[in-house]
């Protein structure tokens, strides 16, 4: 018994060590496919454990001493003494979008496979847990590609195709201690620590001339992001009902946000005679750009052939500024109610992402304005387990879950504000070999089916993009009592 719960904390200590390399790499792959992650710090990912998001997501009022809370600080504090918990997450997804753009729809399909969540949670001293977790905050991911062949910019200097780019991510790192009072109620905190590189490529060629001919010109945009803040939130909890037949709890916490101050750095790189292509470019992305100036000699004979060009600024670097974004305030509430069948739970969450962020965001290609909104989110989440003690049927010890969440997204295109849904399944399978050692730990499977946009119309000619996703997870949740207890035998 005993080598197999060495074996187990050995795999959580190589766990915690690969995951955040794993993490640290992920900056430079896709791990999502939406053009709403065009601007700002793209797609933001749902928070929670496997079993917290296979119920909608819900969980600021879970107190669960054999299950992780990443929602909640003040949940550490449920953490049984000498016990351990830890808890794995993989996630898949396929993105389908649909548009109407010009009398036309067009369609892209695209999947991605990364890691969700590495956590722990561990007692510190009686009624003191401590709790950590790395999570992805958002992802950006997206390639759009388009050709014109009258283009007002260029007038009739030929055919012209613009591309845009985008991936990365931004991680979150949370370290907390959650605190019970008194019998009850109990308070939260944790420092988080966001890090990461989004980077956002915007390319112009002239594919030919109106007298023929291939590429004959070129410019290609780029900004970095590069994001490392820490920030706070606070959480409580109080149980106002609490026996061996049933919990009640109610739960809230509140993200202090504040200023992210990204570093942007910006570069336009051109090499060609149609030094136009350049300096539109540097106007788009904000940057002077001088005039581009080419000299050269070249002296030949039967025997020797000497050339000498100096090309002026045919690379042009713009400094590293700040980007005025702000991460919202977020206040999320919510109840949790538990018997020994039966477990449900509802949250609300409201992020204030116009205080901070009220300009527009920027102006987008097809000519609409970006801006940011408040959003709002209502949670609602399920889980009944037929009997957790029955040994005869392995099925009546699974947990089986549902959810629906349904909220408005923090961005609006031409004006036109874009809800999101979501419905969730899952289910719990417990461990129960060895005697019950790995009985309330568990291996989760999770499905996410949901969408967010429509075809209404931004202008005459184009809608919004109407998105619909599907997630499939794995969770691992390894929970042990007396782990840190010294055997008389070994």
């Amino acid at each position: 018994i005993m080598q197999v719960k060495k074996a187990a904390v050995k795999l959580c200590l190589a766990l915690a060590v690969i995951v955040p390399c794993m993490a640290w790499g992920q900056t430079s792959s896709i791990n999502a496919f939406s053009p709403y992650s065009m601007y700002g710090l793209g797609e933001l990912r749902t928070p929670g454990t496997l079993q917290t998001r296979s119920m909608g997501g819900v969980g600021v009022g879970m107190r669960n001493a054999a299950a992780v809370n990443l929602l909640n600080p003040a949940a550490y504090s449920a953490v049984r003494p000498k016990s351990f918990l830890f808890d794995f997450g993989l996630e898949g997804q396929c993105f389908y979008n649909s548009q109407k753009y010009y009398g036309q729809t067009l369609n892209t399909s695209y999947y991605t496979v990364n890691f969700h969540d590495i956590a722990f949670q561990l007692p510190i001293a009686k009624h003191l847990g401590l709790g950590f977790s790395l999570t992805p905050y958002s992802s950006v991911g997206y390639r759009m590609k388009q050709e014109v062949d009258d283009d007002e910019i260029w007038g009739n200097i030929g055919r012209v195709q613009y591309q845009w780019d985008g991936d990365g991510d931004v991680t979150e790192v949370k370290l907390g201690l959650g605190w019970e009072i008194f019998r009850g109620f109990s308070i939260g905190i944790a420092a988080q620590y966001y890090w990461g590189d989004i980077q956002r490529i915007y390319k112009t060629a002239i594919l030919e001339n109106i007298t023929g001919g291939g590429l004959i010109a070129d410019a290609t945009g780029t900004e970095t992001y590069s994001v490392s803040r820490f920030k706070g939130q606070f959480g409580v909890q109080w149980s106002p009902i609490s026996n061996r037949r049933r919990i009640l709890t109610i739960g809230a916490t509140y993200d202090i946000g504040g200023d992210l101050n990204p570093n942007v750095t910006t570069k336009v790189q051109t090499g060609d005679i149609f030094n136009t292509v350049a300096m539109d470019m540097g106007n788009r992305l904000g940057l002077k750009l001088p005039q581009q100036v080419a000299v050269g000699i070249y002296y030949n004979t039967p025997k020797i052939a000497v050339g000498a060009d100096d090309l002026y600024n045919s690379s042009v670097k713009g400094d590293t500024t700040h980007l005025a974004l702000v991460l919202p305030r977020q206040l999320s509430v919510g109840a949790f109610y538990q018997t020994s069948k039966w477990t449900m739970g509802v949250d609300y969450v409201y992020q204030d992402w116009r205080s901070g962020n009220s300009r527009l965001v920027e102006k987008s290609a097809a000519g609409f304005d970006v801006a940011y909104r408040n959003t709002n989110t209502v949670k609602l989440g399920v889980e009944y387990t037929p009997n957790k003690a029955d040994v005869r049927s392995a099925l009546k010890r699974w947990s089986y879950r549902a959810g629906v969440r349904y909220g408005t997204y923090n961005q609006t295109f031409g004006g036109v504000d874009v809800n999101e849904y979501a419905v969730t399944l899952g289910v719990g399978i417990p461990l129960t070999v060895l005697g019950g050692i790995l009985g309330a730990s568990s291996v989760d499977l999770g499905v996410e089916v949901g969408g967010r946009g429509s075809f209404k119309a931004i202008n005459e000619q184009v809608s919004l993009v109407k998105q619909t996703y599907c997630k499939f997870s794995l969770g691992v949740t390894l929970f042990g009592d007396y782990w840190f207890v010294r055997p008389k035998y070994d």
